[in-house]
């Protein structure tokens, strides 16, 4: 089985990100039930703003793609700003939203029984907020999104530290970062077992 990270911070790497250290939990837990994992840091890449799957010359959205249609599991973490999704998650859904219309072999849309959840931090409130809006995007393309597939990290409300700059809060958000890779994976493994049709007609 296979999951893919996307990691929707504004930082460039080698920029340390707070969203992708509390990922990181996800993954490892992941990785114990034998899950491979690819970490894609989205702002790193060049992705034109669209909602087709190739946008053209220079578009690197492609090999995203392909890493989404290789995978059973995908985990979008996302920073909050301003109460929402950071630019980056946005510009990922919106390339995303191209899937709707793709179909497989049997005329079933490419995300059904693959399961998604969330992952997000922040230092004020908001981060219910934020998964709902990713939580309700990736049903629309078509992922199946298990109970509780989400951990968060926040100090809120109002501004103050970073994740990777306080202990507090790290204990909880890790503990449900396990039961998240838990649930995407057991769920994974049942829609592998049972895969849903297509859509009747």
């Amino acid at each position: 089985m296979r999951a893919l990270v996307i990691n929707c911070t504004l930082k460039p790497s080698p920029e340390p990100s707070n969203t992708e250290a509390l990922a990181g939990i996800v993954i490892a837990a992941l990785k114990g039930y034998g899950v491979e994992v690819d970490v894609v840091r989205a702002v790193d890449l060049n992705i034109a703003p669209g909602v087709e799957t190739d946008m053209g010359k220079g578009d690197e959205w492609p090999g995203v793609h392909e890493k989404l249609l290789a995978a059973e599991i995908l985990v979008i973490a996302s920073p909050t700003w301003v109460g929402h999704p950071s630019s980056v998650a946005q510009r990922v859904l919106e390339r995303m939203d191209a899937m709707i219309s793709e179909t497989d072999d049997d005329g079933r849309p490419v995300a059904y029984n693959r399961v998604a959840g969330v992952v997000v931090t922040g230092n004020e409130d908001g981060a219910h907020h934020v998964i709902s809006e990713i939580d309700g995007a990736l049903g629309d393309i078509g992922y199946t999104v298990p109970g509780q597939a989400w951990t968060y990290w926040h100090l809120g409300p109002g501004p103050g530290p970073n994740y990777l700059d306080e202990e507090r809060g790290h204990d909880w958000a890790a503990s449900t970062g396990r039961a998240m890779a838990s649930n995407l994976f057991h769920t994974a493994r049942a829609l592998a077992a049972h895969p849903v049709p297509a859509p009747p007609s």
